[in-house]
């Protein structure tokens, strides 16, 4: 059966399923055979043993592959052309692009020192993006609004 994770609580390892069913069902670690724990609104698919989940795996069908490819092209225009906010239009953060770009840009009358801060700044951007999981790359900057680091 197909469905979703509720709630996990990683004190207790247990937690809640919801089938596609309707019905709810619960979840013990023991039967979780995914590389991570669960997450609530995981897609996982599971066998059922009156209201216990049995053989709870990962819903390799739902995990979202344009995450990763969008959080690696992301980081690539960071790190390449960061400086001039490539990154943030990317990422449909347009007012934060247009603000990389001109301050680089006129950066150059103030001996360059701005446009130089503006390349650290997607320097580090391309570190956070690198190091941060996919799926929290997809909440911070994907699905949430949050354009700056």
């Amino acid at each position: 059966m197909k469905g979703s994770v509720l709630d996990f609580d990683e004190g207790n390892r247990s937690g809640i399923i919801s089938g596609e069913d309707g019905n709810r069902y619960t979840l013990d670690i023991s039967e979780w055979k995914g590389n991570q724990l669960p997450k609530a609104g995981a897609k996982v698919d599971f066998a059922v043993t009156g209201d216990k989940a049995e053989g709870v795996y990962p819903d390799s069908a739902a995990s979202n592959t344009s995450t990763s490819s969008k959080k690696i092209a992301a980081a690539v225009l960071a790190f390449f052309l960061g400086a001039f906010g490539a990154h943030k239009f990317y990422l449909g953060y347009t007012k934060e692009g247009v603000i990389m770009l001109l301050v680089f840009l006129f950066g150059f009358i103030l001996l360059g020192i701005p446009s130089f801060i503006i390349g650290i700044i997607a320097f580090i951007e391309f570190i956070i993006y690198i190091v941060k999981p996919d799926d929290e790359f997809e909440e911070t900057y994907v699905q949430g609004h949050r354009p700056w680091f």
